[in-house]
């Protein structure tokens, strides 16, 4: 029986397609980066269904590329290969359960992210994940990647946020282990596994995730400092006076803010003066929390640990702050050009590294506009280089270039290569370059252990 008789006879008809027009938007990366091919693509609806889809795969040999709100930005969720098969979770888009007293949430992988926040908060409960991309990506992809985002320096990354999955293997079989448990010491932790993993090792079907005390007082403030050091001591004195209730500390260079202010009309400058660096905070609590901020920064302020500042004194104007942040990466095309960077380094090496990766590029090509921003307070810096004005003839042609600049340095200070974005394609090679042999050993045996016949989303990651 052939594949797509096997797909119909166990799906239904309007479960898959081949229809070029239907599989395109499966096949392309937003931002044109990579353009794949597949045979078809599977959208199934529920986890039995993945199930089926995934062994009629394993039947023939067929590869599978699993795949979510399509906003990766490494290639992880791309097929190439012109017999694979795409399966995509987005019609799996229920949650299925919320417990207010247990502080729980089951929900399906094709779950936006952003649904998941409101479900959460209509029972008065918080997940708090955020990114940008929150109205589109999906919980699935989200755990595939371990994804990251603004809140990571209070609640983690997605691992930390999770209980239980459900997977469905590359044998076709359905692990159920969505336990809503906080302490369970009986083997291996097999759901860390599959978080992170991109797919390869196989589909995860659904989460049982951790929820958190709605916070009744959020206190939003960007502040201008003189130097990412400044912004760091302010980041520690911030923790001690208010009860380690810092939830986002975002670092953006002067240039970030004026590529947003000069391509975005709607934006404005919060400040009269222009000033070298600049960290939005957010404070959040169940207590109000206006007071030891404004304690706080005048504290900072008399010891000399920053410039200036902007307090938000309606959810407004603290919409308006966060829309500079979440225009940054958006807005950077209309800049010409960019070659990009997603990395850490512990969090007392953030300034170390910006001093010494700035330059180090700056050195490289006279007039680059180097443009820093990110997630400071976990280590997390997007490093962005933006061509010289006018343009710069083969400027991406210098991606190994820059790379192998912003990598050694990060390398160098015990750092990661991929903070959040994961390693899908684009950062394949380096990860074997960059991990130890020991290290690329023993994640090979897990996949050959997992899917033994290398069908799970191929020529990703390893």
């Amino acid at each position: 029986m052939s594949l797509t008789t096997t797909l119909t006879s166990a799906l239904g008809a309007d479960s898959w397609s081949s229809d070029p027009e239907k599989i395109a938007p499966h096949v392309e990366e937003p931002r044109g980066l990579w353009h794949g091919k597949c045979r078809l693509v599977v959208w199934p609806r529920s986890t039995e269904e993945v199930a089926k889809a995934v062994r009629a795969c394993a039947e023939t040999g067929t590869p599978i590329v699993p795949q979510g709100g399509m906003t990766g930005l490494v290639g992880g969720a791309i097929p190439d290969d012109a017999g694979a098969v795409a399966i995509s979770l987005k019609r799996m888009n229920k949650v299925r359960a919320i417990d207010p007293v247990d502080f729980t949430m089951v929900a399906e992988a094709g779950c936006t992210l952003l649904d998941l926040q409101n479900a959460a908060k209509d029972a008065g409960r918080l997940f708090p994940l955020s990114l940008a991309a929150e109205g589109t990506c999906t919980i699935g992809g989200n755990l595939a990647t371990n994804a990251g985002g603004n809140t990571t320096l209070r609640y983690g990354n997605a691992r930390e946020m999770v209980l239980g999955l459900e997977v469905v293997t590359a044998a076709g079989e359905i692990w159920s282990g969505l336990r809503k448990l906080r302490k369970d010491n009986t083997g291996y932790d097999l759901k860390h596994l599959f978080i992170g993993a991109e797919g390869t090792l196989g589909i995860i079907t659904a989460a049982s995730l951790r929820l958190f005390p709605l916070p009744r007082h959020t206190q939003t403030v960007m502040v201008a400092v003189e130097s990412p050091k400044q912004a760091l001591d302010l980041l520690g004195l911030l923790r001690d006076r208010t009860g380690d209730s810092v939830s986002a500390f975002e670092l953006l260079k002067r240039i970030c803010i004026e590529f947003v202010v000069n391509n975005e009309s709607a934006i404005k400058d919060p400040f009269a003066e222009p000033y070298p660096w600049y960290v939005l905070i957010d404070v959040a609590s169940g207590r109000p929390v206006a007071d030891d901020v404004e304690a706080a920064l005048g504290e900072a302020f008399e010891a000399g640990m920053l410039l200036d500042a902007v307090i938000a004194q309606s959810e407004a104007q603290a919409n308006a702050l966060w829309a500079i942040r979440e225009t940054i990466p958006i807005i950077q095309k209309a800049e010409g050009a960019s070659i990009k960077h997603d990395i850490s380094v512990p969090v007392s090496r953030v300034a170390e590294f910006l001093e010494k990766a700035i330059a180090a590029c700056e050195a490289e090509v006279p007039g680059i506009r180097v443009c820093p921003f990110g997630h400071a307070g976990d280590g997390n810096i997007h490093f962005n280089i933006s061509e010289p004005k006018g343009g710069h003839p083969g400027f991406l042609d210098l991606y190994p270039v820059f790379n192998r600049i912003v990598h050694d340095i990060t390398v160098s200070m015990d750092g990661s290569i991929s903070a959040e974005h994961g390693i899908g394609v684009l950062k394949k090679a380096e990860l074997a370059e960059r991990k130890s042999p020991v290290e690329m050993e023993m994640m090979r045996a897990v996949k050959k252990a997992l899917d033994p016949a290398g069908i799970m989303n191929p020529g990703k990651v390893l």
